[in-house]
Order: C-alpha cells, then structure tokens, then sequence
C-alpha cells in the first residue's frame, strides 16, 4: 500500500496552483550503480509537462552519471563532502530546500534518508517538502547505526517504496505496514538497441561463434560477491568447456577482485574490463548472463540483460528469486556456492536448445520491467503526498 497522505498534504492533482510539482531526487552518488542508472531511466521517462525534477549527490567522485542526467535535462548539483557522514551536507541540503522550495523529495539512500527526514521537519511547513524514500535492500544488510536510523525515522516518510517483497519483509513492522513493492525498470527499447553492437563486442573481446560468452555487470561491492563469480568461472575452465567471462564492474574492492583473478589464473578466461560506460554495449555481445551475488533488491543489469533476451544464470537471492521461476525463466542456484553456478553454466553452455528456450523467456518477460511503467507509479505517489 501507499502511505496515506498527512494532513498537511494534498492528494491527486499533478499540478500545484497551475505549476508542475517540484521533485529533488536524493541519492548518494551518481556512479555506474544500479540505483543511479534508475535515476537516467527516471529522468528520461518522466512526465516533463506536470512534474519538474532536480538531482542532488553527496559525493563528488561518484558523478559518472551527472552528465547522462543533466543531458536530459535535469540539473544536478553535488553537496561534495567526502563522506556522508560529514553532516555539513545535511546543512547546505536544508539551505538549498529553503531558497529554492520542492514539493517532494525522493531519497535513495538509507542513511541519507534519515538525516533528511530529520532536516526536513525543522523546516516550516508552508516550504517543508514530503519525503519518500526508495529502499533498495534488506534493512539486515545495512551497518546497524543506518538500521536504527532508518527505525526511528521512517515513519516520518510521506510514503515509502521498496524494490521487493524481500526488502518490504525486513523494515520494522510499522513501516512494513505502510510500504509498497514497486519494481523498477530500464528504458526497455533503448537497451534493445544495443543489440547492434554484439559483433563488435565479440570482436573486441577475442570471442569466436563457438564460443559461450558468459557476462556480468556488477559493482565490486561484498553484495556482488565477485569470489563466488570467479571460482565458479575457475571450475568452468577446469572441465574445459568452450566458455569465457567479460566482467563489467568497479568498486572499493578492486584490488581484491583483481588478486583472486591473478591467484586464480584467470587471465584469458575472465576479462575484467573495469567501469564501462557502454555496458549494455558489452552484454549485447554475450550469450549468457550471469549474477553471483549474496544478497540483492532487484538488480538494474538483470533487467537490461531481460531486454537485450539473454538467458538469465543467477544465485536465488532477493528479488532475483522472486521474480523468477528455476528452469523457467532462468537458472537459479543458492548463493555463496561456486560448484553449483559452474555446474549451471555448463549445462546452459552446452545446451543450445535451453539457452534458445531461457532467452525467449527473457524477451517475453523483458517488457515487465520498463521504466515508463515504473515512473507513471511514482508520479503518482508524488502527486498524492506533494505539499500545498
């Protein structure tokens, strides 16, 4: 369910006084991650004639997407501190909200959800913007200062939205009761575009037509488990299948990714390409995709690999295994279990029948998970708690 509106707040409308709403998307970075490439998608799909939309980011290196977002004509403006536990961000966010008023701001980040809410009510109410706020993961991945910040606080959201029943099942139970399940989506025909690019991917790549071309994008983040990936793309290249990996990704864990490769000897059988901005360019060229992680909401790349009708291969986590059916729409596996992806690889390396059967389950589904539908459903909900 949506929150109900607060008092202080009206419902229904997608103007204001004759004016569009005024809407301030919070996140914490706009780096290539999945949360960020939801805001391009947002931005690109938006309803330009009732709603106004603006962009604001934490930290400064994290800006891969700024120029995506402000192409499509959304300003973005950086807070720039170097952490965001530096809540002088929080200061410079409540003097911007005074000077230049919104009607609703979205956050997508949990801890900067709190620190705004908090913000948000010393402000007066005739300027004082609703906050909703998206949560992309369980409340139980989250360090235990932003699990207890987000308890206390939510409750202070106009509405709150989450990516899956996963994530909706974690909150507290007041905010559970309060919360609704939205899947998110890409920009489904633009992706379909890309697959254009396949030949001169698999060019690039060194990979012949008999050759699987196993893919993944994925932040180098503990969530992603990028060990699990790598030992199981070890064990494919044991059994001597005809299978090779390209591996989109960045992240604070690099140096690690990049240690268990070399100890691994991986070199010729996983490419780690580091951050790509044609991403989807590089899947185009794939055969499979593939996901290894612990835990996820609902991944940005899956539903992108859904567009471009590649067979899904992925560990049962989160949304990921709510969405989809094993041996019906992909391949599950559990997580943290090397052999058993290797062992789903192979079979679906060696199959061309299953891999026909798995992409066209992919097409048939992709149409599920585009952006437009996702943002109509949020332009909705802002419209409903937006301030007078």
């Amino acid at each position: 369910m949506v929150v109900d509106p607060q008092p202080e707040i009206m419902s229904g409308s997608a103007e204001i006084a004759g004016r569009p709403i005024r809407v301030l998307w919070l996140i914490k970075g706009l780096g290539p991650g999945g949360a960020e490439h939801l805001l391009v998608a947002a931005a690109r799909t938006r309803d330009r004639d009732h709603f106004e939309m603006s962009a604001a980011y934490l930290l400064p290196w994290k800006d891969a997407l700024v120029a995506r977002i402000e192409a499509l004509d959304v300003p973005v403006r950086c807070l720039d501190v170097r952490d965001e536990r530096d809540v002088r961000w929080v200061a410079a966010l409540r003097r911007q909200l005074l000077d230049d008023p919104v009607d609703v701001v979205h956050v997508h980040s949990p801890y900067a959800a709190a620190m705004v809410r908090l913000a948000t009510r010393t402000m007066p109410r005739s300027v004082r913007p609703a906050v909703v706020s998206t949560e992309h993961n369980a409340w139980s991945t989250f360090k235990a200062p932003t699990r207890w910040a987000n308890a206390l606080t939510s409750p202070l959201d106009a509405a709150t939205i989450a990516v899956s029943e996963e994530t909706r099942s974690s909150m507290s139970d007041r905010q559970r009761a309060r919360c609704e399940v939205l899947v998110h989506g890409v920009d489904v025909e633009e992706v379909r575009r890309a697959h254009g690019a396949r030949e001169a991917m698999r060019a690039a790549f060194g990979v012949d037509d008999g050759t699987v071309l196993v893919g993944t994008v994925a932040n180098y983040h503990p969530k992603k488990d990028w060990p699990n990936l790598l030992r199981a793309a070890r064990a494919v290249a044991d059994r001597g299948l005809p299978v090779r990996f390209v591996a989109v990704g960045q992240g604070p864990l690099q140096d690690d990714v990049e240690s268990l490769h070399r100890e691994l000897g991986l070199d010729g059988i996983v490419t780690l390409t580091g951050f790509r901005p044609d991403a989807v360019e590089v899947m185009a060229g794939c055969d499979v995709f593939a996901l290894a992680s612990q835990w996820e909401g609902l991944p940005v790349a899956i539903m992108e690999a859904l567009a471009l009708g590649l067979p899904i291969v992925s560990t049962a986590v989160g949304g990921v295994a709510e969405t989809f059916t094993n041996d019906v729409d992909a391949l599950l596996v559990p997580s943290g279990d090397p052999v058993a992806l290797a062992d789903a690889i192979e079979r679906i390396a060696l199959d061309e029948r299953l891999r026909t059967e798995l992409a066209a389950a992919s097409r048939r589904r992709s149409d599920e998970f585009d952006a437009a539908r996702a943002q109509r459903r949020l332009e909705t909900i802002y419209a409903s708690v937006a301030r007078r």
